[in-house]
């Protein structure tokens, strides 16, 4: 199954594919101060694949804080965070904020989730863990 969504104004997108329904998917909502800014919702699938696609590269903002073990990209134009991505061992693993999925609505409830005591290796090691394999495009020249 494929979830496709992205930014409100298609700067980013993104193409979720899981076996699992959305229905049956464990989402996590992080305690954060930036997921809680955002009100995020986000799911991820070891075994699933998420696709990024940067149509304008000018406008992604990749932002990163506290531990900076990965960015979150985030729309420049219309300010919506879509993923949160890491990069090691030349591959990269993401999550996807639902909310950023045209089928947001099929989604549970969201699981409160608190990862503040974790190492910056605690957060990378699960991440590559859960996170979901993820390829990242960009189209030179869009705009």
């Amino acid at each position: 199954m494929q979830y496709d969504g992205g930014c409100h104004c298609g700067a980013l997108g993104v193409s979720y594919r899981t076996e699992t329904t959305p229905e049956q998917s464990s989402v996590r909502e992080c305690q954060c101060t930036f997921c809680r800014a955002h009100a995020s919702r986000n799911v991820s699938d070891p075994s699933g694949s998420l696709l990024i696609d940067i149509r304008d590269p000018s406008l992604c903002r990749r932002y990163q804080f506290a531990a900076k073990t990965c960015d979150f990209l985030v729309c420049g134009r219309c300010g919506v965070y879509v993923a949160a991505v890491i990069h090691r061992l030349g591959k990269s693993w993401g999550t996807v904020n639902i909310n950023a999925l045209d089928a947001r609505g099929r989604f549970p409830a969201a699981q409160p989730v608190d990862y503040d005591r974790e190492t910056a290796d605690d957060k990378i090691a699960r991440r590559v863990e859960r996170w979901t394999p993820t390829v990242i495009t960009e189209r030179h020249g869009a705009g």
